[in-house]
């Protein structure tokens, strides 16, 4: 837990970082959550690929990696929420377009990561 908790305490502070660093105003696209989402799922391939297949790491280093700081960097929570107001303010269509936009591109930037990872790792 400790590993867990020491990684989100690195993980959140960037993601509020990365928010800071790119203004969203509201009824428009949310890009700060999207980039945010897409940048850790990416490096999530990265790391299951590198670290879990060529240096096998202890349980703590996945857990305050990939659990603690990726998962308090990237944020579901804010990503279902955003969509549903998106909806709900009168922008449809954007909301539908975020959430197959945020499915679409984090599968394929994990799946990059993944093959980025594996090619390093060889």
């Amino acid at each position: 837990m400790a590993a867990v908790a020491a990684g989100g305490a690195l993980g959140a502070p960037a993601r509020y970082g990365v928010a800071q660093l790119v203004h969203v105003g509201p009824g428009s696209f949310p890009w700060a959550t999207f980039w945010t989402n897409l940048t850790g799922s990416f490096v999530l391939g990265v790391v299951v690929a590198v670290v879990g297949a060529r240096f096998p790491p202890p349980v703590h280093v996945r857990a305050f990696v990939a659990t603690g700081f990726l998962g308090a960097y990237t944020t579901y929570s804010t990503f279902a929420v955003e969509t549903v107001l998106l909806a709900k303010d009168g922008h449809p269509a954007g909301a539908g377009a975020y959430g197959a936009a945020s499915l679409v591109a984090g599968l394929a930037a994990a799946a990059a990561g993944l093959v980025l990872g594996r090619r390093v790792a060889a």
